[in-house]
């Protein structure tokens, strides 16, 4: 049965002029340590990387109906990859407890200028 279903697109410039303008404080806010790392490896389109995690925690918020302003936590939303580089998400903290028995599918995409997440939320 799914409970819920969230897309988002997000302007790879403005997730690039975050992390210019804003730096550690930004990443550090919005993103995990594992999603920090697996973006700087891509020195040549790391930005498209920030802002395709940027629409999957997005697109989480609207699948639990919360969207980002109602308890919502960024960095309790991770994105990891397999070696495949299929997409999980990764629940911690408050989003784990309420969500973790949940299957949530997301797919992420991105051109030079845009980044796109589709997530699904099933029981």
């Amino acid at each position: 049965m799914i409970i819920g279903i969230g897309t988002d697109i997000v302007e790879v410039a403005r997730i690039k002029s975050s992390i210019e303008n804003y730096g550690h404080r930004f990443t550090s806010r919005i993103y995990t340590e594992t999603e920090i790392k697996y973006c700087e490896a891509f020195k040549n389109n790391k930005y498209q990387h920030y802002a395709a995690r940027f629409a999957a925690k997005e697109s989480f918020s609207k699948a639990i109906g919360t969207g980002l302003t109602r308890g919502f936590k960024f960095k309790e939303v991770g994105i990891v990859n397999e070696k495949s580089g299929k997409p999980n998400v990764v629940l911690v903290g408050g989003m784990k407890k309420k969500w973790g028995d949940y299957s949530v599918i997301v797919s992420l995409s991105h051109t030079d200028s845009n980044a796109i997440a589709y997530l699904v939320i099933e029981k």
